[in-house]
């Protein structure tokens, strides 16, 4: 087995997520899928992941239809409510006061299709967050500005530094693209990163 010339395509604008890709060392271009992310009325933190990470990526092979396309969503459950992208600070703000002493599941879905197969799974990253001080939650902030992160917290940088503990069965899963199940599922698809 061997790299194939199929095109890969991340259905994705996410800035982690390319970084995460790229990793594994493959050529792949990245398109945005703009699409309405909002749950459904009862839906699931870890449904909702799934649901979107499978519709990214559907929505790019049906104009790309000779592609294999990864698709990957991520949500956050606090006690059963879903924490979304805080966009400003307050919002942001809140969210780390809610998680403080807390601990928040992740999901990360990702979705590897092509016109043969699809292949979705979900990675359930459990973080358990320190007691934080709203000085220090607003420090945080000010230096990292998480506010296109689900959460409200980069893991990869200075969030790092929130947490008591992390876990997880594939640690690039909280960063955005669980990695592991992302090189497991481009083999089904006859493309090996371990080849030349």
């Amino acid at each position: 087995m061997h790299h194939t010339n199929r095109r890969l395509i991340l259905a994705s604008s996410s800035p982690y997520r390319r970084k995460l890709l790229t990793q594994l060392g493959l050529k792949f271009e990245c398109i945005s899928p703009d699409m309405d992310e909002a749950p459904s009325a009862n839906e699931s933190a870890g449904d909702l992941a799934e649901r979107l990470a499978h519709a990214k990526a559907q929505h790019i092979l049906a104009t790309n239809p000779q592609c294999v396309v990864i698709g990957s969503d991520q949500t956050a459950d606090l006690e059963g409510a879903i924490l979304g992208k805080p966009h400003n600070v307050e919002c942001a703000v809140g969210q780390l006061q809610a998680c403080s002493g807390k601990t928040v599941r992740f999901y990360t879905a990702i979705a590897v299709i092509s016109l043969h197969q699809r292949q979705v799974e979900v990675i359930s990253t459990e973080v358990k967050f320190r007691e934080l001080t709203e000085n220090q939650i607003r420090a945080y902030i000010k230096k990292e500005e998480p506010l296109d992160c689900a959460g409200s917290f980069k893991c990869e940088g200075l969030g790092i530094a929130l947490f008591e503990s992390i876990r997880s069965t594939d640690p690039s899963a909280l960063i955005g693209l669980p990695l592991i199940s992302v090189a497991r599922m481009l083999w089904a698809e006859q493309i090996d990163v371990l080849t030349l």
